[in-house]
């Protein structure tokens, strides 16, 4: 009697395990139920859809165009660099700006399967069927970094110019050095280390460590206020913005759109940044780094490391910065002349 009472207690754990820790299916846009579909959409060769925003002057009158690549819990409303610009400047140097939602995140269709590669393959399909030419720059913010990055190593015929703002770094990079990653995830909040950890080691745990009760999920996640420097706090209120389309990033579930991206950011990305080369050795092209030295979202350090390895990209280092300093006056701006400069 007693066996068969355990067996049963142990199956019901063991049922009561896997639906903790399987994340529920996404709520694709345009199905049953589903959020509705109001992005322009591309069909993309494999039968998905990449939802866009388009930004600055037409394409028929720029001089310059670029594709922007949002950060964690954002979508292609957050396109930070030319929205966040003069209009008067963007006019002036001619920029059309395409923002797009990475697949999962806001109305792009989810990709199971997205890596890295795929995602620089999607890049340039969006490229090519918005037609903006042989050549396009490529800008990520934060967890955007991940598509510059990928870009670079994938399409780099392709690019015109490339900036990295606040870029995410993934700790476990081959050739970083042990001891400096460690202290740069030492640097974080013990709650980030320990969700940071999940995710690269155990991904498939991930849905459930953000989701049960017992120790505290990712920061961001949670709208920790530490995570932001006296710096960010000042720039808050520039980004009131977002609430006009709240819940717009994670509206096809948030396993789909944060965790999954979080869990490619710091698993395996199939190729080493630090052994990259220099895309424009004829000078006909730059790439930038933009970081704060205040930054408590991706460590400093670890980007004054990736700059002295790759000497060709332009490091700029903003005093007092924190994740935000793009908001901060006149920054966007600058950003901008410094992308388009590359090409002269």
């Amino acid at each position: 009697m007693y066996k068969e009472i355990t067996l049963v207690l142990l199956i019901g754990l063991v049922a009561w395990t896997y639906q903790a820790i399987l994340p529920p299916p996404p709520n694709i846009c345009g199905t049953p139920n589903g959020p509705p579909i109001t992005a322009n959409r591309i069909k993309l060769r494999d039968g998905r859809h990449l939802a866009y925003k388009e930004h600055g002057v037409s394409k028929e009158l720029a001089k310059h165009k670029l594709i922007f690549a949002h950060g964690l819990t954002s979508c292609r409303h957050d396109e930070v660099l030319v929205t966040h610009s003069s209009p008067e400047v963007v006019e002036e140097l001619g920029i059309y700006s395409v923002s797009f939602d990475r697949p999962g995140c806001g109305e792009s269709d989810p990709h199971p399967n997205r890596t890295p590669k795929s995602l620089a393959l999607d890049i340039e399909e969006l490229a090519d069927q918005l037609g903006l030419g042989p050549k396009f720059y490529v800008v990520g913010y934060s967890m955007g970094g991940l598509a510059v990055w990928s870009c670079l190593k994938y399409i780099p015929q392709r690019l015109a110019g490339a900036t990295l703002m606040a870029p995410v770094v993934n700790y476990w990079w081959p050739g970083l050095p042990a001891n400096l990653s460690e202290k740069a995830y030492r640097l974080q909040l013990p709650q980030d280390q320990w969700a940071v950890r999940v995710a690269h080691y155990v991904p498939f745990l991930f849905y459930w460590w953000n989701t049960q009760k017992l120790f505290p999920a990712f920061a961001v996640f949670s709208g920790r206020p530490e995570v932001f420097s006296p710096h960010d706090v000042q720039m808050q209120p520039r980004i009131a913005y977002k609430r006009n389309y709240k819940g717009v990033a994670t509206q096809q579930g948030v396993s789909e759109s944060l965790h999954r991206e979080m869990k490619i950011v710091f698993g395996d990305w199939g190729f080493n940044p630090l052994d990259l080369e220099n895309p424009f050795p004829d000078n006909k092209g730059s790439v930038h780094i933009w970081m704060g030295d205040e930054d408590r979202l991706v460590p400093v350090i670890l980007q004054r490391y990736i700059a002295d390895r790759l000497p060709w990209i332009k490091y700029n280092e903003i005093t007092g910065g924190g994740h935000l300093f793009v908001f901060a006056d006149g920054m966007s701006e600058a950003i901008l002349r410094a992308l388009v400069d590359g090409r002269k």
